[in-house]
């Protein structure tokens, strides 16, 4: 790679970092950012891994209960940022939104690229699912009734956790999320980037500005190192993984079901595509959203209608998965 281009590819991570940075301390100084005025509680840098690492942090948020009521569904959240960038704290509003409607939030942070190559975000989001299976009933959840939510390259870790936790494989982190015995009983990735090898299939599909494809390229130089490790990158990829366990129809569990959302202006459209067409071939129940008009991570802007249509949507899934569950257990 030129120096020039590495330069371009420098500058234009710099300016998408600062950007959402700007943006979240903006947004906070809204007065309705403040969770007391949504009947909210949040519970900042809960550690899930004892190593003193901000990596290793959670926030917790819970809806302030008025009555006698059991424990609360649980959303496992993972933020987004091309494994590179960005934290909880700049996805202070998914967590804010879920527990809004009920729901016992954990939001955590996790090692990031190219520091951290991959599997380390595996490695953390997989200590972190083991730690919210030991520790749900404690904070007031059902483990039982846990949801994985995430966006952009969170919804790729959050549907690595959910093929772990569904297919038994060799990798020591999804040995990790197996060994709980858990299955969520919902995916909720949004606006994903599901595979991240071959990147270049984005350009291939239609001509990206310059700035976007180097986002694209840089997702996957950045979080895939250059020697592969003992069972490969096939976590980097679950999209693939489950497109193979298609053809085969075997899984050792159920697969939870999914809510998958993108809109027609993000550049990776095509796998959200991939994942429902996937989905369908296993005979997993599962919903595709395609929003017109919406661009990448666009259910973040809540001030938008397109924005608030997502979250309806998003909500009238979990409503109805939950009440499934239920009748089955009656």
């Amino acid at each position: 790679m030129s120096l020039a281009v590495e330069a371009r590819k420098l500058a234009g991570a710099l300016v998408v970092d600062t950007f959402f940075r700007s943006l979240t301390k903006v947004a906070k100084l809204h007065p309705q950012s403040n969770p007391a005025r949504h009947d909210v509680e949040v519970t900042k840098d809960v550690a899930y891994l004892a190593t003193g690492r901000e990596h290793h942090l959670a926030d917790t948020y819970r809806p302030i209960r008025r009555g006698g009521e059991g424990p609360l569904p649980i959303v496992l959240y993972v933020h987004g940022g091309g494994f590179r960038i960005l934290s909880k704290d700049s996805h202070w509003i998914m967590g804010l939104l879920f527990a809004r409607r009920g729901f016992l939030v954990i939001s955590i942070n996790y090692r990031l690229a190219p520091k951290h190559p991959y599997p380390a975000a595996l490695e953390d989001c997989a200590a972190a699912y083991e730690w919210v299976v030991r520790n749900g009933a404690a904070l007031g959840g059902d483990v039982s009734r846990l949801f994985l939510a995430g966006e952009s390259a969170g919804a790729n870790l959050v549907t690595a956790m959910a093929v772990a936790a569904s297919v038994e494989r060799p990798e020591h982190f999804a040995k990790k999320i197996f060994d709980t015995g858990v299955v969520p009983v919902a995916v909720l990735p949004a606006c994903g980037i599901l595979q991240v090898t071959d990147s270049e299939r984005f350009g291939r599909r239609r001509k990206l500005p310059p700035w976007l494809a180097d986002r694209m390229t840089e997702v996957e130089s950045s979080y895939l190192p250059r020697e592969a490790p003992s069972h490969g990158f096939d976590f980097a990829d679950p999209l693939v993984l489950l497109e193979r366990a298609g053809e085969t129809r075997q899984t050792a569990r159920p697969l939870p079901s999914f809510f998958v959302a993108c809109g027609t202006k993000d550049p990776l459209l095509d796998d959200s595509r991939r994942l429902a067409k996937a989905l369908d071939a296993l005979g997993v129940h599962h919903e595709l959203k395609i929003y017109p008009g919406g661009v990448h991570a666009f259910h973040a802007m809540v001030f938008q209608k397109i924005a608030r249509d997502h979250w309806r949507d998003n909500f009238r899934f979990m409503e109805r998965v939950l009440a499934e569950r239920l009748r089955a257990q009656t």
